[in-house]
Order: C-alpha cells, then sequence, then structure tokens
C-alpha cells in the first residue's frame, strides 16, 4: 500500500489570497479582542461586534436585528441578552410598548471607541513595519479583489454575517 507523502508546514506566501486574507483577519481580531478586553470590556467576543454594527445608527428592535443579521429572533435576543449582561446595549425608549428596542449604552460607545483605537494602533503599526505604500496598495488590491467577487455591497450595507 503506498503512502501518501506527509504535507510540510505550508510557507506562507504559497497559501491562496482568500486564505491569507481570512488568517490575517483573524489574527487582528483576536488581537484586538485581547486589547479590548484588558481595557475593562471583558467577556466581549467577535460575534457581538455583528450586532453593535447594526446599533451605531441607532436604536433597533429585536425583529429588525435578526433580519439584519439573517438569524431568528431567539438568536438575536440570546445576544443581545449577553450584550445587556455586559452594560453594552440598554433598552430605548419606543413608542409602542409592543416593540422592544435597545441601544448601545455609554459603556458600549466607550467599547467601540475602544476597538477603534485599537484597530488603528495595528493600522499605525502596519504602516510603520510594511510601508504606507505597501499597506494602501494591499488595501487597494483586496478592496476590488472583494468588489470583483460581489461581496462589497454587503461590507458597505452592514449585511456582513457572522460565519457559521
Amino acid at each position: 500500500m503506498a503512502r501518501r507523502p506527509r504535507v510540510g508546514n505550508p510557507e506562507l506566501e504559497s497559501l491562496d489570497l482568500g486564505y491569507l486574507a481570512l488568517f490575517v483577519g483573524m489574527r487582528v481580531n483576536a488581537l484586538v479582542l485581547e486589547e479590548v478586553h484588558a481595557a475593562g470590556f471583558p467577556g466581549l467576543r467577535e460575534g457581538h461586534g455583528y450586532v453593535v454594527q447594526h446599533l451605531l445608527g441607532g436604536p433597533r428592535s429585536i425583529s429588525e436585528l435578526a433580519d439584519l443579521l439573517e438569524v431568528t429572533q431567539q438568536a438575536a435576543s440570546k445576544t443581545v441578552a449577553e450584550l445587556r449582561k455586559l452594560g453594552i446595549v440598554e433598552a430605548a425608549p419606543s413608542e409602542d410598548a409592543r416593540i422592544r428596542r435597545v441601544r448601545l449604552s455609554e459603556r458600549g460607545r466607550a467599547a467601540v471607541d475602544t476597538t477603534r483605537a485599537a484597530r488603528a494602533t495595528f493600522e499605525a503599526r502596519f504602516r510603520r513595519a510594511q510601508g504606507v505604500r505597501a499597506v494602501e496598495e494591499t488595501r487597494r488590491v483586496l478592496s476590488a479583489v472583494l468588489e470583483s467577487l460581489g461581496g462589497a455591497e454587503a461590507v458597505r450595507r452592514r449585511r456582513v454575517r457572522e460565519p457559521r
């Protein structure tokens, strides 16, 4: 019986662009979360960001969030309950008492600011290490690739779904 040759460790530059971009994004997200946790927001996880992005523009009902996230109302309610426990969201006033709306709390806005600051720090680090031109060219190429694959509009409309 012939044995399959053992595959060694891949060279990073031999990975296809999709995986390489995915791995960079995963690593940056993990490092940003570490900084956010250290800054006083323990318990936040990457999946919470998908709800938070939809609350940046103002209050939403659980039904609206479920529709935007393309999940069940129960799933949206569960995530909102987690965020409420962490102090990131709070009940929002509503003219219709039957509709429960939530919004970002002051703590939630502070968490967003902390996350954005951490990402800006990493961006500055990349610019120092790789050079401004290389970072801008990489951004241009990845944007063009995303556009060519039909994924840019989902990003523009904040309709990126959490990976399953």
